[in-house]
């Protein structure tokens, strides 16, 4: 801040932009959600399979009397599957189908991205099957994949259909 009587500099007048976001990682990369999205990280929850669902829901837990559906990231992303660790977490997210859990490998960090170090996917990246896809943050020390949590969570709720006549399925949050 400037002292009273004194110019302000340009960094001081005009914060600069970032983003504010939850760094994770699955696998050996590194994925990011805007922080505003997550509600709290919670350690692996046990789940209820639910049977006909999608192969990347997980199924649902009790969390805190209320029934969370949990999607598994790896396989939602096209991760390789692999057993969860200690240090696998479930990140507890806000989205347009209500409260849902997604299970990273782990969380690595809470950290502002400056805009200017962050880049749309090109078109070779941006696919049907990575609609998540938002952006590229480049760090000093790796890139990190930042995440549209609408394109990561289905957008009906169980019971509604597709124009093929196919059940979306994904539990209702209670």
């Amino acid at each position: 801040m400037a002292r009273p009587g004194a110019f302000a500099t340009e960094d001081e007048q005009a914060p600069s932009a970032e983003e504010h976001v939850v760094v994770f990682r699955l696998g050996q990369e590194f994925y990011a959600l805007d922080i505003q999205a997550v509600q709290e990280i919670v350690r692996i929850q046990p789940t209820t399979s639910i049977p006909g669902s999608e192969p990347w829901v997980e199924g649902i837990t009790n969390l805190r009397g209320r029934v969370v559906p949990v999607i598994d990231l790896r396989r939602r992303c096209g991760v390789q599957a692999a057993d969860h660790t200690s240090d696998s977490r479930v990140v507890v997210v806000g989205g347009t189908t209500g409260m849902v859990g997604l299970i990273v490998d782990a969380v690595t960090e809470v950290m502002r991205i400056p805009v200017d170090q962050i880049e749309a996917p090109g078109s070779i990246v941006s696919v049907p099957q990575n609609s998540y896809l938002r952006g590229i943050a480049k760090l000093e020390d790796r890139l990190v994949s930042l995440m549209d949590l609408d394109g990561v969570l289905p957008s009906r709720e169980m019971g509604e259909r597709d124009e093929a006549g196919q059940t979306e399925t994904i539990a209702r949050a209670a």
